[in-house]
């Protein structure tokens, strides 16, 4: 394995309060980014997140969480209260969400090491004051890192529509991975296929970008080639994360082939089908793995080994 690079995660973490009909709520440590920061780490890969976390019980929770993982923690020392999502599951493990969140990133007071990646996404990419801090740490630390980017859409917090789709039109722009849901690019591009926006979007700049399609798998864009891949049959607890854990297993993938950071960038721009293959394969056989149970709760190295096993071929 190339030697593990240093992924930075810059976005917020949120206290879910998941509701399922007839049992009490249940707390959860989440927030898309925190969450891909989690997973990374469980996978062995050393990583920072840069975030907002309140002085409260939740921040305590949360910031508990990700140490369990060895996730290095920066904050901006704004005091801002930790951000909360009430999640309200169906009978099928689906979740719709409210939101309590305040997002006004600052620089970290901490000092911050050059990073070979850079992963952010969801509110932090979408809500403003903090946004705008989010994509100048984007363009200064782009030059020498490879960045990742999931819009990971929640219509309630977007705002104005045409507002949101430059928002993160800017963001796909800046980065050498972008992956979304087929839901995600429904609603930033009403009417159109996600397929389509997805291609529109790679021409764009990104060397690759990613669709995840639920049960039915996910498909994979390269300039002149798509792999598609089935999503494997397992049992749903709930989908809380799923999408994160798909990010965290697919950067894990990268990074294990050298394709993370300025000396992988070109390695990269030219990924072959056969490695974007089995790219794939981690980033299903993470999701499949979390899914598997209750709350945003990824698979460490050992579990991803064995949930690889049951995992789908991809197809070109």
């Amino acid at each position: 394995m190339p030697d593990s690079p240093a992924l930075l995660v810059i976005g917020e973490c949120v206290a879910d309060i998941v509701r399922l009909p007839g049992e009490p709520d249940r707390v959860h440590p989440g927030g898309s980014p925190a969450n891909v920061a989690y997973g990374l780490a469980r996978l062995g890969r050393a990583t920072t997140l840069v975030t907002q976390l309140g002085p409260d019980s939740e921040g305590r929770l949360i910031e508990r969480h990700l140490a369990s993982a060895g996730v290095r923690v920066l904050t901006d020392g704004s005091g801002a209260p930790t951000p909360a999502a009430t999640l309200d599951l169906d009978d099928a493990g689906r979740a719709a969400y409210t939101f309590d969140i305040t997002w006004t990133l600052r620089p970290p007071q901490q000092s911050l090491e050059p990073p070979q990646h850079v992963h952010t996404g969801s509110v932090a990419t979408a809500l403003e004051p903090g946004a705008d801090t989010v994509v100048d740490l984007l363009r200064s630390l782009g030059a020498a890192a490879t960045v990742s980017y999931d819009p990971n859409v929640r219509p309630a917090l977007m705002g104005d529509h045409a507002v949101a789709v430059r928002r993160a039109e800017r963001c796909v722009a800046l980065s050498d991975i972008v992956k979304a849901s087929d839901e995600d690019l429904r609603w930033l591009y009403p009417g159109e296929a996600p397929e389509r926006a997805a291609g529109r979007w790679l021409r764009s700049g990104p060397a690759v970008v990613l669709v995840t399609r639920g049960a039915e798998g996910a498909l994979a864009l390269l300039p002149g080639a798509t792999l598609s891949i089935g999503g494997p049959g397992v049992r749903v607890a709930d989908t809380v994360g799923a999408g994160d854990a798909f990010m965290s297993g697919t950067l894990h993938a990268l990074a294990s082939y050298g394709l993370l950071g300025e000396r992988g960038r070109a390695g990269l721009r030219s990924l072959d089908t056969a490695v974007l293959g089995d790219v794939l394969r981690h980033a299903v056989a993470s999701a499949a793995v979390t899914v598997e149970r209750a709350g945003a709760l990824p698979p460490d190295e050992a579990e991803l080994a064995a949930a690889l096993t049951d995992a789908p071929v991809p197809e070109g």
